[in-house]
Formats: structure tokens, C-alpha cells, sequence
């Protein structure tokens, strides 16, 4: 079984991981395998922010008594990358290089602090206060197998 922040984490290094080939291929003008990478990442993040915000989220707030701390910021925060990934999304499709890098730069220091405040604070907090977080964890593993 995986702990929340193990799990986490790991997802975060993989959407990294899927958003560093995207830019690459769009710096090569790569155009095919730029969507196709930009996809795999779209929807992994598109699924890890459903995770927290559908489930981790309310369950750490619950817990916690927590609703105005932690969670409330990481939620305006992934709001403003889903802003930055349509920016994102219309710049691949126009084929725009130097658009698409601009704003990949924004969006991965973004991400960049965003998943260290994650993984250092909120994920340790959560893992404490969650008794049930290797179940949750083995769930959405479950879904991720469907």
C-alpha cells in the first residue's frame, strides 16, 4: 500500500515528466508528438486535481475542521493552471512555439512551488490526519486500472 504523500508525489514527477517532453517536442516544432505528450499530460493533471479536490481535499477539511487553509490556496492555485493549460491548449493547436514556451515556463514554476508546497506540508498533513488514506490511495489506483 502507498501513503498519500508517496503516492502523490508520484503522480506530480509523472505529469512533470509528460509536460517536459510536450515542451521538448514543441521546441523541436514536433507538432505530433507535442499534442500527443501535451494529452497524457493534460489528463493526468486533469485526474490528480479531481483526486485532491474531489476526495483528499474534503476529506482532510472534515478531519481537520480545516476549510479556510491549506486546501482553500491549493484550490486558486490549480484554478489559475487550468487557466494556463488553456492558454496552453490554444497555443498548441496555433502552433505558436514561442507562445507555447512562454507560458510552459509560467505554468512549470507554477507547478514547480505549487507540488513542493504539496509534498512538504499539505500531503504530510493529510497522511496524519487521514486515517483512512491507504484505502483512499488504493481507490483511485483502482480507477486508474479501469
Amino acid at each position: 500500500m502507498s501513503s498519500i504523500p508517496e503516492y502523490m508525489t508520484t503522480k506530480h514527477r509523472e505529469c512533470d515528466e509528460f509536460f517536459s517532453e510536450a515542451e521538448a517536442a514543441v521546441a523541436d516544432k514536433d507538432w505530433s508528438l507535442a499534442l500527443a505528450k501535451w494529452q497524457l499530460f493534460a489528463s493526468e493533471l486533469t485526474e490528480h486535481l479531481a483526486q485532491e479536490e474531489d476526495t483528499l481535499f474534503p476529506q482532510f477539511e472534515q478531519a481537520t475542521g480545516m476549510t479556510g487553509g491549506p486546501t482553500q490556496v491549493m484550490r486558486m492555485e490549480h484554478q489559475q493552471m487550468r487557466a494556463l493549460v488553456q492558454s496552453l491548449d490554444n497555443a498548441l493547436a496555433a502552433k505558436d512555439k514561442d507562445e507555447y514556451l512562454g507560458l510552459s515556463e509560467t505554468l512549470m514554476v507554477m507547478m514547480q512551488q505549487h507540488n513542493m508546497k504539496e509534498e512538504m506540508m499539505l500531503y504530510p498533513m493529510m497522511a496524519q490526519h487521514l486515517s483512512d488514506g491507504e484505502q483512499l490511495i488504493e481507490g483511485f489506483k483502482a480507477n486508474e486500472a479501469v
